[in-house]
């Protein structure tokens, strides 16, 4: 028997409190997963704009319901429910192909429980490396600029190796920037500057510049 979790978000608190924008959201996910004969086990859902991935509870639990196996399938009303970053949702896909997870939107017609699903989401994949690189390669022309022009490059960073190693491991593992800051934060592991709070964008920042560093010849790091 299959078991699903669904996920329904609306973007204002008026809505929430009214229970329409949820509520049509809902009847769709548990129309859809009788149809198909699965459990479904809950609806999570989160009030807000969803700008920020680490600020809805709704999604990161839905997550664990599927990547702790108490459930098989992620089902969404609508794929802009889930995300409006284009690259956030395919880190999505990618994400249900590692951890053997499906991911389906009703709308989208995403479902990687099908082959064909499961082709559309290797081909995201692919896309996702490539913008990745992108960003990467953009950072480290960009920093090469500023050095060039003599330009400090913000304050020093006193990373101890153990917490660099570890965000790399969790990386290897196949978790997102938004797991990441979130056990960090969990275990009060403090910021390069001496913070107490992690965000996906500081974990990501340190990650691409410590890649970077990686690939320069070790003069060019002041190494011998």
């Amino acid at each position: 028997m299959t078991v699903a979790v669904g996920y329904a978000r609306v973007s204002t608190h008026e809505q929430g409190t009214s229970g329409l924008g949820l509520e049509a959201q809902r009847r769709t996910i548990q129309k859809e997963a009788a149809r198909r004969g699965w459990t479904l086990k809950r609806v999570f859902d989160d009030v807000g704009s969803g700008k920020r991935r680490d600020g809805r509870p709704g999604l990161q639990a839905a997550l664990d319901a599927v990547e702790s196996g108490e459930a098989d399938v992620l089902v969404a009303a609508k794929g802009d429910r889930l995300s409006r970053s284009l690259l956030h949702f395919i880190e999505l896909i990618e994400r249900s192909a590692r951890h053997g997870w499906a991911l389906v939107t009703l709308d989208a017609g995403m479902d990687t429980t099908t082959p064909h699903g499961k082709a559309m989401a290797q081909v995201a994949g692919v896309f996702a490396e490539l913008e990745r690189e992108l960003i990467a390669e953009r950072t480290r022309e960009a920093l090469a600029v500023k050095k060039a022009l003599g330009v400090k490059l913000g304050r020093p960073v006193a990373m101890p190796k153990e917490v660099r190693r570890r965000i790399e491991r969790m990386r290897g593992r196949g978790l997102g920037w938004t797991d990441i800051a979130r056990r960090l934060n969990t275990d009060g592991v403090p910021t390069a500057q001496g913070g107490q709070r992690w965000y996906p964008s500081t974990v990501r920042a340190m990650f691409v510049e410590r890649q970077a560093q990686a690939r320069r010849p070790r003069r060019a790091r002041g190494e011998e």
